[in-house]
């Protein structure tokens, strides 16, 4: 059996290109190891699910997010496959379900000045009873901090630890918030 590995190359589009099948969406090409040619990240990603390949990383075991940028896949812990990117979209599922709006809420009302999320999460594993590991609640409270930001409740305070792509893009390792006051 070949391996089923695709790898995500960021190529400048030229302007007279021919074969734009292959280039379509983006600076992106897409070639899989085992030689099956891949005109686009849906069939990349099609490609990688036939294959027992995590569709996120499409079996790399990297995220490219912006060319220069990459980091070990989320979705599949790194490992490259399928069944485990299926368990931890389960787990998200479940953090989901278990950690709400209002439970996080509830917990940062006690804050009176800027709070870390690695504070937030641990408050809430702690509630919770959550053994660490058991589910993503990091990325979940993230996601429930930034649904409050969006709705004016909270500001984030911080700056970005990383320009990956000018202002456009960045990073941050454990932002702080705080309540909107007035």
């Amino acid at each position: 059996m070949r391996e089923h590995t695709i790898t995500t190359l960021w190529e400048e589009v030229p302007d007279d290109a021919d074969d734009l099948a292959v280039v379509r969406g983006g600076f992106r090409v897409y070639r899989c190891l085992c030689g099956t040619r891949l005109a686009d990240r849906a069939a990349a990603e099609l490609h990688a699910s036939e294959t027992g390949r995590c569709t996120t990383c499409l079996g790399d075991a990297v995220e490219d997010i912006v060319p220069g940028f990459s980091q070990p896949c989320t979705s599949c812990a790194g490992t490259g496959r399928r069944g485990v990117q299926l368990t931890w979209q389960l787990a998200h599922l479940q953090a989901q379900a278990v950690i709400g709006d209002e439970l996080v809420r509830g917990l940062i009302a006690r804050f009176t000045g800027p709070f870390r999320l690695s504070q937030v999460a641990d408050l809430v594993r702690d509630t919770l009873d959550l053994p660490p590991g058991r589910l993503p609640v990091g990325p979940r409270v993230r996601d429930v901090l930034r649904g409050l930001e969006a709705r004016g409740e909270l500001v984030l305070v911080s700056a970005p630890n990383e320009l990956l792509r000018g202002t456009t893009v960045v990073r941050y390792r454990d932002p702080h918030w705080e309540h909107v006051t007035g």
